[in-house]
């Protein structure tokens, strides 16, 4: 679903991701785990255009992010085509970034009616459904502000699914919750997860790693230091710097 070739960025001199090269297969679940400046949100938000690459190739099931390539030489896509190719992604941040003014079923039921130009009635339907999925059916009716931050962020999660992505980015979901409410935001993508999405998560949960990854990947000052099964990168790190991360939070 993902191959990521030698991707590069930078911000100035600031080198954020210096040749980052992986592949996520389809219907698997892809966990980044590292110290804060290491890269994985950027890298996260180079997978749908939300941050230009400066080198290197990134693709998603099959198709070329951001750019065309002719001859050898990428051309960045007009806005409406990178949208388009955005629409299949869902994103899930650290802030949950609903719409204050509406309600939780109108802020799920938005994208669909006016991107997918989907009927209100249609659209709503759905948004009902998603909402029972993610165990708020009975706050349809409510305002974000009348809600907890992990209520928020289940939202959130049934916002993005609403577009029926064929893939979901999760850069730090359970970082601004409080301890007692990223139970019930794990227990939505752990679903997510046995439900065959394709996923990749940056995340301080090793708990989560551990038992929902399928892969787990260490950066470090914009590198891949390693990458391997959970209980194996977890338990028998090969190289210093992970075990010295690790070993500040396991």
């Amino acid at each position: 679903m993902i191959r990521a070739d030698r991707v590069c960025k930078s911000f100035g001199a600031l080198k954020v991701l210096e040749g980052i090269s992986l592949e996520v297969p389809r219907g698997q679940v892809l966990c980044l785990i590292g110290p804060s400046g290491s890269g994985k949100s950027t890298f996260l938000r180079c997978i749908n255009h939300l941050e230009q690459v400066d080198a290197g190739r990134l693709y998603v099931d099959g198709e070329l992010v951001g750019y065309r390539e002719r001859k050898g030489r990428l051309y960045e896509l007009h806005p409406r085509e990178a949208a388009r190719q955005r629409r299949d992604i869902g994103m899930v941040f650290q802030h949950f970034n609903l719409f204050p003014h509406r309600t939780v079923l109108g802020n799920v039921a938005e994208a669909p009616t006016q991107v997918k130009k989907q009927s209100k009635d249609q659209a709503r339907q759905r948004a009902r459904e998603l909402l029972e999925r993610v165990g708020l059916a009975e706050k349809a009716n409510a305002y974000p502000a009348q809600l907890s931050g992990g209520q928020q962020q289940r939202v959130a999660i049934a916002r993005a699914l609403a577009m029926d992505p064929k893939l979901m980015l999760f850069d730090e979901p359970t970082s601004a919750l409080d301890p007692e409410l990223v139970g019930e935001v794990l227990a939505v993508m752990r679903e997510l997860a046995e439900s065959g999405m394709t996923m990749v998560v940056v995340t301080h949960e090793m708990g989560f790693a551990r038992e929902v990854a399928d892969t787990l990947v260490f950066m470090d000052q914009g590198v891949v230091v390693e990458s391997g099964p959970p209980a194996e990168l977890l338990t028998a790190p090969r190289h210093d710097r992970t075990k010295a991360f690790l070993s500040r939070l396991l």
